[in-house]
């Protein structure tokens, strides 16, 4: 490795965690703008070669690492309550495997529901479900949550790979494999058609924007916590514009969106907040809007909610003031999580939970 690359690579690397989702951009483009690295034998190119320039590659590295940083230690498992059980299992079809982690409280009947949770980057399935206290709350109400590992062999930085089109459709990619798990899962545990919902973090929130728009015959609900709209991006370079706040174009779907609870950060310089009001948007089924807001564990939101015509609930927005990139009301010991502000698993199983199921 020569030493113009290390530098340009070390540059990139701090404005990467150091900045702005725009400026690290900007520090990618200056640092390596029309250098490319021959396949082969590590020579520059002109920037008109064929090859893919060596910044282009960077940005391709950098847009899969939405919440960039390096993971910490995985956080200790706690003693599970009696006649519970924390599995770990390996789902593979067609499209792909993946191993998982899924949380089975103690049950005298059926389940009440399943949430699949998608984490975000750099972090494990264990260290989500402490994050997030998900599991305690599943105990209360009786639901089986799963929680899928991205590999990062599938991804450097263990990011669902929501900008990538092989991932972003149904029948193929990352939204097969994870539907397939689900549905796998529903039938083993008998869990009631019509409730099983899909949430996630950053890159987790938009593979559940994704999944909820690809599957809207297996998920009942979405919970997206720090996310991006539907199909924000397709190239690793409409990545970085999505994150800043530039999604692509607004995107069809086969079929209006699944009822939608957001949950976005006035703060999160690592996903625009914009990027939570497009979901909300995308969500919006018309009519009347309530918007209503209060204090929640020591900071202040404001919350959109839109019934449906049927006057089941639509869509909930909450805007969390202060709130950077990590999940509202969360366990400290997880990482990305904030433990002031509403309690974004309470209120996701509340709205999820409070669904009717389908044909009632």
């Amino acid at each position: 490795m020569n030493s113009r690359f290390s530098s340009a690579m070390q540059r990139a690397t701090e404005a990467l965690r150091g900045s702005t989702l725009a400026e690290a951009a900007d520090r990618l483009r200056t640092s390596f703008g029309g250098v490319a690295a021959d396949t082969a034998g590590g020579n520059p190119q002109s920037a008109e070669s064929p090859r893919k320039a060596l910044g282009e590659t960077l940005a391709d590295i950098a847009a899969r690492m939405p919440g960039i940083g390096m993971p910490g230690p995985e956080p200790e498992e706690a003693p599970l309550p009696e006649g519970a059980r924390f599995d770990a299992g390996t789902f593979a079809c067609a499209a792909g495997r993946r191993e998982y982690r899924v949380y089975l409280p103690r049950l005298t009947g059926r389940p009440r529901g399943l949430i699949l949770m998608l984490h975000g980057c750099t972090q494990t399935p264990v260290d989500f479900a402490i994050g997030t206290g998900m599991n305690r709350l599943a105990d209360h109400h009786g639901l089986i949550v799963v929680y899928p590992a991205q590999p990062r062999s599938a991804n450097v930085n263990a990011c669902w790979n929501w900008f990538s089109t092989d991932d972003q459709e149904r029948g193929a990619g990352e939204p097969a494999i994870l539907a397939g798990l689900t549905r796998e899962l529903c039938e083993r545990h008998d869990v009631p058609a019509g409730k099983v919902f899909v949430a996630g973090l950053s890159a987790g929130a938009a593979m559940a924007v994704i999944l909820g728009r690809s599957y809207p015959d297996l998920f009942a609900a979405v919970g997206a916590h720090s996310g991006l709209p539907y199909k924000a991006a397709n190239t690793a370079h409409g990545a970085f514009a999505a994150m800043a706040g530039s999604p692509a174009a607004m995107q069809d779907a086969s079929g209006p969106p699944l009822p939608t609870i957001v949950f976005h950060g006035s703060a999160d310089s690592t996903v625009a907040p914009a990027n939570g009001g497009r979901i909300a948007s995308e969500a919006h089924p018309g009519g009347a809007e309530v918007i209503d807001g209060g204090n929640a564990g020591g900071r202040s939101f404001t919350r959109t909610s839109v019934l449906a015509a049927d006057g089941t609930p639509a869509m909930e927005h909450w805007q969390i003031d202060g709130l950077g990139h990590a999940w509202s009301g969360g366990v400290p010991v997880g990482s990305y999580t904030d433990a002031e502000g509403p309690d974004a698993s309470a209120e996701m199983l509340r709205f999820f939970l409070g669904l009717p199921r389908r044909g009632e």
